[in-house]
């Protein structure tokens, strides 16, 4: 019985190191996407292109219409009472 816990312990220890390696190259490849996108962002700037109102749009990109929409007229509404518009 011993030997089969044992044998369990060391496949999950073995499954767990896999796991671990396989997120530890995730974040290295997540980090080496990042610095693309900021120099591509780099690039942009250098072209003259607001970089703010890029990453604005990338982010509203993400979103579907609806969300965009509904989004949009709570910052109106807030705006408004605040009277910035």
């Amino acid at each position: 019985m011993e030997e089969e816990t044992k044998a369990v312990e060391n496949v999950a220890a073995a499954e767990l190191r896999q796991l671990i390696e396989r997120i530890e190259r995730l974040e290295e490849e997540k980090s080496s996407i990042s610095d693309d996108i900021k120099d591509v962002y780099g690039e942009a700037k250098g072209r003259g292109y607001d970089t703010k109102a890029m990453r604005t749009i990338v982010r509203l990109r993400k979103k579907d219409a609806n969300e965009r929409i509904e989004e949009e007229t709570i910052l109106q509404t807030y705006m408004a009472a605040l009277g910035m518009e």
